[in-house]
């Protein structure tokens, strides 16, 4: 783990900080290849991803400080850790999802299609910045015995995230981001197959990201918030709101819209 990638002088670089960027860029360079190959406005698929990276920013920090609401108030002075803080994904997903229908109805897009262009961006976006979790700790599992867990040495680590130094932990930043690796390779590989509709593949993401973020919390060892009166991380029950969810959507969408007829003249094209 490299929490600091280096210093000069008073400045330092973070890994964490650094690969977040990327995860941005690569996730909206997907998407504008997508749109371009959709035939989509590319100023307004541009726009509307800024809006997403910037919702997305701003909601992982808000769904951090409802979490741990209690921490803040009484410890206020530490409020301005949040702009160095990740957050919690669940939040930036859910502000950004919001911001993303808000954007595309006001512009009269292809509503379902533009989301479509933006969920395999999300996931190769989310490997990339799991990757910025492990080199800075954060985000760790629970204690194993396992062969693949791993152990965090660097000081900076704890003093900034908490990360346990010495123990050997479940690479928890690792399952995510080969999960969501995954997930990607599926959305690519199933996007064309069967019966396409407008918004398969985004309804598709969430169901899957959904599965597999609450299979994982479960190996987290981290503070990130619990539900009373089930006993279950605030990310395992937004999942559990989520995945039922995408399911009812999935169904709904695949009776109520035809199959594009770019998808149509895509499957003539290739069957021929």
């Amino acid at each position: 783990m490299f929490p600091e990638l280096f210093k000069l002088g008073p400045i330092t670089l973070y890994s964490y900080g650094v690969l977040l960027a990327v995860s941005y860029l690569v996730g909206l360079k997907l998407a504008m290849a997508r749109a371009k190959q959709r035939n989509l406005d590319a100023a307004r698929v541009l726009d509307l991803g800024i809006y997403i990276i910037v919702a997305a920013l701003v909601g992982a920090k808000l769904l951090l400080l409802v979490v741990d609401f209690d921490h803040y108030r009484n410890n206020p002075g530490e409020l301005l850790a949040l702009a160095r803080s990740g957050g919690v994904f669940y939040g930036g997903l859910i502000l950004a999802v919001a911001v993303a229908f808000w954007y595309i109805a006001r512009h009269k897009m292809p509503f379902w299609s533009t989301c479509d262009v933006f969920a395999p961006g999300i996931a190769l976006g989310h490997v990339t910045g799991r990757l910025g979790c492990f080199a800075a700790g954060c985000c760790y599992g629970r204690p194993t015995d396992a062969p693949w867990g791993v152990i965090f040495t660097d000081p900076l680590a704890a003093a900034n995230v908490g990360t346990p130094l010495g123990i050997r932990l479940h690479p928890t930043q690792l399952y995510e981001a080969g999960a969501e690796l995954l997930i990607l390779a599926f959305l690519l590989a199933t996007e064309r197959r069967g019966r396409p509709f407008a918004g398969r593949t985004f309804w598709l993401y969430m169901f899957l990201y959904a599965v597999s973020r609450y299979i994982i919390e479960i190996y987290r060892g981290d503070p990130r918030g619990v539900v009373p009166f089930l006993d279950i991380s605030t990310s395992q029950f937004i999942s559990l709101i989520l995945g039922p969810l995408s399911l009812i959507m999935l169904l709904w969408l695949s009776r109520v819209l035809p199959t594009s007829p770019q998808e149509t003249r895509h499957r003539r094209r290739a069957a021929a």
